[in-house]
């Protein structure tokens, strides 16, 4: 169940993400929303291949590969390679911004939070179904 959970937050997350890049004008918004998207469709593919790690672990992996494709940015190789070969973007990025490594934690701690929140609900569902 909990793999198809991931995979239903990384499709939608990713759909999301493609209409904020694609429809939604640039600023500010769509930039914040675009980062946490991002965030969330990472979560939603790494549930999916690791169902049984612990949330924050899930967390922690989705918030270190963020800030690393981040300062990947600083090399400029994303945007020389998006301008050979323009989707590269949505998962490289182009330029290093700072505010994006403060959405990347605030994302990565909130979906672990409601992750792990969400776990313990059914852990204790199962556990009272079991008793009964």
């Amino acid at each position: 169940m909990r793999r198809l959970v991931g995979l239903a937050v990384a499709v939608v997350a990713v759909v999301a993400g493609l209409v904020v890049h694609l429809a939604a004008p640039d600023g500010a918004a769509s930039d914040i929303a675009g980062d946490a998207l991002y965030v969330i469709a990472i979560w939603g593919g790494l549930v999916l291949l690791v169902p049984r790690w612990p949330s924050w672990a899930i967390a922690g992996v989705v918030l270190v590969w963020s800030v690393a494709v981040e300062l990947f940015q600083l090399t400029g190789l994303p945007l020389r390679w998006a301008a050979e070969f323009p989707p590269i973007v949505l998962v490289l990025g182009t330029s290093f911004d700072p505010r994006d490594l403060v959405v990347y934690a605030v994302t990565a701690i909130a979906v672990g939070g409601a992750d792990a929140v969400a776990r313990r609900a059914v852990s204790r569902r199962r556990a009272g179904s079991a008793a009964a």
